[in-house]
């Protein structure tokens, strides 16, 4: 999850996300005072710094380098940072978690997947003696609080645009909940992974304590946190799941300088490192290992189609043709990324070959500003500063210098640049986007760029009959039982996007991890932002 991450939706309709909402998501803006620098707050009541850990952890402490300061809070019904939502897999469970290396559904606190009773209801039942980080039981009661909290449309949830479909859900008894669904939903199942359960108790009185201390039923609990500095978590004894802890204390340092995380593995410091520097990844040799994951995680384009300039579709299709975008990946990723051929990579099990495909096509550039009655083009690109991101922005500006285009860069911090964009000043931005975190399928992956508040708020596409166009195909694709018409739809939706190209991909990047492998059983680098210790313990 890169730092631009961000979205909710009301529970009661489908329609988008407010501006409070969003704002919500966007790293610093209006989020970063939910952590003080006081974050250094004890994780849940009886925990310890250096607390004796379960029965099933290792004796030793594992230490990794994560790329992200703390932005953003816990609470994982609000949280936007890349690093906090890596930590909450760690700490919280939900019924249902994706495998954080194969993004693949699995049950946690349920004792399986949830069981379809018919086409609008599913129960779950909970695993039996499960337990907060607190002591207490989890019971169906946490459950429905944790799913109402999200459907809240007052509580501009992160996560309420990714159930818009449920409708209740009920405690049938100690153990057992019910969803009633507003609509059938065949991915309903491994969707839910998206709401963690929280304690009612906890989560209830204090919402703002718990955004900083969070209390879950995870294998590790929580024991403090300091922006730019570090996490520290421990085993929690009591855990009864699948996936018990296998270390008895994890440290994570914060280090957004890349050399500084290098040198950390290098020197044996700590065992893990993401976000691996392109240039450093043929330097790791013994027994430190590199290895870079293909992921969804993108370099787009966004146009502000209020503007007139690029309401026109074919001035937006210039700028994609006009990028060399394998010298880009050659360039300044040395390799580690593959343009974009639809609006999924190409390993997506949902892949759809685009009918638009932006080759790198000069002539056809300037024939399209020609058509277009543009003339002489130039505007200011708004780029982020991430670094690779930042290293691909003077070579997008190269490019489109070839085809007679003129852009003057604006680099800035993440929260700034969609300060602009949320107030309407901007024509161009270049960012990275990912928010497979949340879950791989195509809907999600879609609706997240293209359903309720991007296309709504931020680049202008409301009221036009793309628009309209494409949240007919989703909302269709989402009601579809039949998983290969289901995936046709998506294609339609693919192919509108990528045509119209108002918020598109330039490419799909691949994610360098590195770690000691002789130090950690067990580790797999993963498709998407952050580190997971999961079923990790020390060699």
């Amino acid at each position: 999850m890169s730092p631009a991450w961000r979205n909710p939706l009301s529970a009661r309709s489908t329609a988008g996300v407010d501006r409070r909402a969003f704002l919500r998501l966007t790293g610093a803006i209006g989020v970063a005072t939910a952590i003080t620098a006081g974050l250094s707050a004890c994780g849940g009541p009886g925990s310890t710094a250096e607390g004796s850990g379960g029965s099933g952890a290792g004796a030793d402490t594992l230490e990794a380098g994560l790329s992200y300061p703390l932005s953003t809070g816990f609470d994982p019904m609000i949280t936007s940072g890349a690093t906090p939502y890596a930590a909450n897999m760690h700490i919280f469970e939900g019924l249902v978690d994706l495998d954080p290396a194969t993004l693949v559904a699995r049950p946690a606190l349920a004792t399986g997947m949830p069981k379809k009773i018919n086409a609008t209801t599913y129960r779950a039942t909970l695993r039996e003696g499960a337990t907060f980080h607190d002591g207490s039981p989890v019971t169906a009661e946490d459950v429905v609080f944790s799913f109402e909290r999200v459907l809240d449309p007052d509580n501009a949830s992160l996560m309420a645009q990714f159930v818009p479909f449920v409708d209740q859900v009920v405690a049938v008894d100690e153990a057992t909940v019910e969803f009633k669904l507003k609509h059938p939903f065949a991915l309903f199942p491994s969707r839910i992974s998206v709401v963690r359960i929280v304690p009612k108790k906890i989560a209830g009185a204090d919402a703002k304590a718990f955004d900083a201390s969070p209390v879950g039923s995870g294998p590790f609990r929580f024991v403090s946190a300091v922006r730019e500095d570090k996490i520290v978590m421990e085993a929690y004894d009591k855990y009864n799941g699948p996936h018990p802890a296998k270390v008895r204390k994890m440290t994570w340092h914060l280090m957004s300088d890349p050399s500084a995380r290098v040198s950390a593995l290098r020197s044996g410091r700590v065992q893990a490192i993401e976000d691996v520097p392109y240039i450093d990844v043929q330097g790791f040799t013994g027994k430190d290992k590199v290895e870079s994951v293909q992921s969804f995680g993108l370099l787009f384009l966004m146009f502000n189609c209020k503007d007139e300039r690029f309401a026109d579709k074919r001035v937006r299709q210039a700028l994609h043709y006009a990028l060399d975008t394998e010298k880009i990946i050659s360039t300044a990723l040395l390799g580690n990324a593959e343009p974009a051929t639809g609006y999924v990579p190409a390993t997506h099990p949902d892949h759809h070959r685009a009918a638009t495909v932006y080759g790198h096509d000069l002539d056809k550039a300037r024939k399209l500003l020609d058509d277009a009655g543009v003339g002489k083009l130039s505007f200011t690109l708004l780029v982020t500063d991430t670094g690779w991101v930042k290293d691909i922005a003077p070579l997008i500006k190269e490019s489109w210098a070839a085809a007679g285009i003129e852009a003057k860069l604006d680099v800035a911090q993440s929260p700034a640049q969609y300060a602009k964009v949320d107030k309407g000043d901007f024509e161009v931005l270049a960012a990275p986007g990912d928010p497979s975190v949340f879950g791989n399928d195509a809907d999600l992956l879609l609706r997240w760029f293209y359903y309720g508040f991007w296309p709504e708020n931020r680049y202008g596409w409301t009221g036009t009959a793309a628009y309209r166009k494409t949240r007919a195909l989703l909302d269709e694709a989402a009601r579809e039982a039949d998983a290969d018409r289901r995936k046709e739809l998506w294609g339609q939706v693919t192919d509108l996007v990528a045509e119209e190209a108002a918020l598109y991909p330039v490419l799909h990047r691949k994610l360098p991890t590195a770690w000691q492998e002789g130090a950690l059983t067990g580790f797999r680098p993963l498709p998407t932002t952050g580190l997971s210790f999961v079923d990790v313990g020390r060699a």
